[in-house]
């Protein structure tokens, strides 16, 4: 494809060259004037080290002089790093701004060496930012103790107030009144079922369904409902295999698969979510496989040819556990000392070691540092890891530091997972950086503790989330700011599998070809995580599970646009059932038609004006093709690709 902005670009610019006059000797100029910069003064309003000061640095100190890296021998990785100084001396005058070589730097008050030395300066608010910070003593403390230094494991002790109603919507409140919220009416029935369906069980209400839920009076339906869709094991089970299949890079088909540098743990996990297998003995099944069932997600992926060192299988087991079972991103620390965070190379690799049968030495940036690993977890606090056990050993030690109900980070992970799954987002963002500022921590903490005091209970811990009333509430359309305030539920796009399972619930056409069978599943359409993905699947955000994902982009793409209208995977799909629509003997004539895909794909019946347009649309047609242009525009839309 021909890029016509670079060509116009460069069109233009070889136009203006051509055109200038040729080059002679500059007359001497008059020396240039210059206004030395003044210091801005020091904030009057107290500044947030975790809010105000850390992203700063992160954002336009730390390329330079965070982690492993200090230019001119000056780390500002730590507090006490920052007090030993550099090269040039101390840094800063804890106290006093003014007299603090940072901040003559930062300000400008040097032209010869301005800091940073690439991109914009910084403005006078954040320089007076960082004066009242060093004015304040440098204070270095998180809410969690986030990026910069080690996080407590422990939860914090919450107590609900001890009124009647549910413990989510009665911890928020305070939460609500200092944000001016008001409480809104919540969604009707119909938008609850379809909502609460396809958030447990990924798949749309039938008419009957919605129909009996209408028309219960009971006032607590809307719990019981959760409850009944909870207790459906099977179809619950189909749901939550694409989440974890994601998270834990298990796929019928792809790299490694073939030549034996991967395995599958399909069965085991099946079995392990139709059973609702409590989730800290699931986790340690998986950290610490008793068997080749489940050992495919710890042994990772053998990569053919030449990796990178942070690739090898023991660092892809320590990031993964991180990552996955913790909310810690390991990615960086697994090369070099991550400048974004507090992790570090030595730490990644102690924990690597710990699932390494030979010893590993120290490798940055795919430099032998000729140290020796030694087997640590990344939380000492909480144990230590022998290395001269086996590998069995410590791999059981591991998955035991990893589940401890003194690990908060565990069970904070999984809370933090779920609740981004029905909310739209976690109560920290991004997903994978737990250790960030919560926009709840004590909500956090409460369902965290509670969920370890049901068993690691995960279908409670979804109840718990679901039955609140503020789960009830309509659903926010926009986007979502740094500053993020929590008002209800944001509007969720379907996945892949749920857009595929939902148009064939329409249609009643399902796929004909299972890569996965049990004798659970004998008899039951054969839903879109049982198949490998086609172009459509992959276009509608399915990933190739080379890399572990726990939260899929939403944003629509070009890509999908040109699937959704040229695409042969849906258009096969429209035309098979276009065609079994027109054989149905329950369809006499077109009037029926429209009503009964509108009940099946919007829980509703459809206006008169759509009727109208419907039954035109197929009279015109006077073949399938009339059904099949129908149903592309259902499944287009908006309302049916999304959860309000």
């Amino acid at each position: 494809m021909l890029n016509w902005s670079r060509i116009l670009r460069t069109f233009c610019c070889t136009a203006a060259i051509a055109a200038m006059p040729a080059w002679s000797e500059p007359a001497e100029l008059p020396p240039a004037t210059v206004t030395p910069a003044t210091m801005p003064p020091a904030s009057l309003a107290p500044v947030s080290f975790e809010q105000d000061i850390h992203p700063l640095l992160a954002s336009r100190c730390f390329a330079c002089h965070g982690g492993d890296r200090a230019q001119g021998r000056f780390s500002m990785a730590t507090r006490e790093a920052i007090l030993d100084g550099g090269a040039s001396g101390s840094a800063v005058e804890l106290g006093d701004s003014a007299k603090s070589y940072l901040i003559e730097l930062v300000a400008g008050l040097d032209p010869d060496l301005p800091m940073p030395p690439d991109g914009p300066p910084l403005s006078d608010e954040e320089v007076g930012k960082l004066r009242r910070w060093i004015d304040d003593g440098l204070p270095w403390e998180f809410s969690y103790g986030a990026p910069g230094i080690h996080s407590p494991t422990e939860l914090r002790k919450v107590e609900a107030p001890r009124i009647y109603g549910h413990p989510v919507d009665l911890l928020l409140t305070s939460y609500f009144r200092e944000y001016g919220l008001a409480r809104p009416e919540p969604i009707d029935d119909r938008a609850f079922i379809r909502r609460a369906s396809l958030d447990v069980i990924g798949l749309l209400p039938t008419p009957e369904q919605v129909a009996a839920f209408e028309s219960d009076p009971d006032p607590d339906k809307r719990a019981k409902l959760i409850r009944t869709l909870l207790d459906d094991d099977i179809a619950y089970a189909e749901h939550w295999m694409t989440f974890w299949n994601d998270a834990l890079r298990n796929d019928y088909v792809g790299t490694g698969y073939i030549d034996g540098g991967r395995s599958q743990i399909t069965q085991w996990l099946w079995g392990a979510l139709a059973s609702n297998m409590p989730y800290d003995k699931f986790t340690r099944g998986l950290v610490n496989p008793s068997g080749p069932s489940s050992s495919g997600f710890i042994n990772g992926i053998v990569w053919r040819g030449v990796i990178n060192s942070s690739e090898t299988p023991p660092m892809q087991a320590a990031r993964g556990v991180a990552q996955v079972f913790m909310g810690i991103n390991l990615k960086c620390a697994s090369c070099h000392d991550s400048f974004v965070d507090h992790w570090t190379l030595e730490q990644a690799y102690g924990l690597a070691a710990a699932f390494s049968e030979e010893s590993l030495e120290l490798v940055r940036c795919d430099v032998n540092q000729g140290v020796t690993a030694e087997p640590a977890f990344l939380w000492g606090e909480l144990g230590g890891i022998d290395a001269a056990e086996s590998l069995l050993a410590r791999r059981e030690q591991v998955a035991e530091l990893v589940t401890t109900p003194d690990n908060g980070w565990f069970s904070r992970a999984i809370v933090n997972r779920l609740w981004a799954s029905f909310y739209g987002r976690g109560i920290v963002e991004p997903l994978e950086q737990l250790e960030g500022p919560p926009w709840h921590g004590e909500l956090m903490d409460w369902l965290a503790k509670d969920f370890i005091d049901h068993d690691y209970d995960v279908k409670h811990l979804i109840e718990r989330m679901l039955t609140a009333k503020v789960y009830q509430w309509p659903s926010i359309d926009r986007e979502v700011e740094r500053d993020f305030v929590f008002e209800g539920p944001l509007v969720k796009r379907l996945s892949a599998e749920q857009f595929l399972d939902s148009l064939a619930q329409v249609t009643g056409v399902w796929p004909e070809t299972a890569h996965f069978e049990d004798t659970r599943l004998e008899g039951r359409p054969i839903r879109a995580w049982r198949t490998t993905a086609d172009t459509l699947m992959v276009a509608l955000g399915r990933p190739n599970r080379e890399q572990i994902i726990l939260r899929r982009e939403e944003d629509a793409t070009t890509l999908q646009a040109l699937e959704m209208t040229n695409g042969d995977p849906l258009y096969d799909r429209l035309e098979a059932a276009s065609q079994a629509l027109t054989t149905d003997p329950a369809f006499s004539g077109n009037g029926a038609i429209p009503a009964f895909l509108f009940e099946r794909a919007f829980q509703r019946e459809p206006l008169p004006v759509e009727t109208e347009i419907a039954t035109s649309l197929l009279e015109e047609a006077g073949d399938d093709s009339g059904i099949a242009d129908l149903l592309w525009i259902m499944a287009l839309s908006p309302e049916f690709q999304y959860i309000r």
